[in-house]
């Protein structure tokens, strides 16, 4: 059986601190970050016409058919979190990590290749691989 090849998009997120912010209010932290899941980042993730592929805990991946969705999809997240639980001290507050990648291999590289691109960023940012050109594609300026 030969392998199946295609071009596609992965978006791989966490939250940071998550093992701090558990220590401090495990059930508080749990139902947050659900709600944060459910109301807003499964729908953001459907809306640019991507699908989970794997839920890890406190993260997951998505695929997307093209890179500008999934770079325009972990903006909005980024952009969306900040703004939500502005009741909760920062120090509290659910972020995440994410991590976007595009390549044409098999999808269990492209998973290994996106955790990896993720373990070398920063806490609430959006990773981005291959080009430079990834923002101008969607039509806005970096904002990182």
């Amino acid at each position: 059986m030969t392998a199946t090849r295609r071009l596609a998009a992965i978006l791989a997120a966490d939250v940071a601190g998550y093992s701090r912010l558990m220590g401090a209010d495990e059930e508080g932290t749990h139902e947050r970050l659900k709600a944060h899941l459910g109301e807003f980042v499964n729908p953001k993730i459907t809306e640019h016409r991507g699908r989970i592929v794997k839920n890890t805990g406190d993260g997951f991946l998505a695929e997307f058919p093209s890179v500008v969705d999934a770079v325009r999809c972990a903006m909005e997240i980024q952009r969306g979190m900040a703004e939500r639980e502005p009741e909760v001290p920062e120090e509290r507050r659910i972020r995440f990590r994410i991590g976007v990648v595009c390549h044409e291999r098999r999808m269990s590289y492209l998973r290994r290749a996106t955790v990896r691109e993720m373990k070398e960023g920063r806490s609430s940012s959006v990773i981005r691989s291959r080009s430079q050109a990834t923002a101008s594609c969607c039509g806005q300026k970096p904002w990182w």
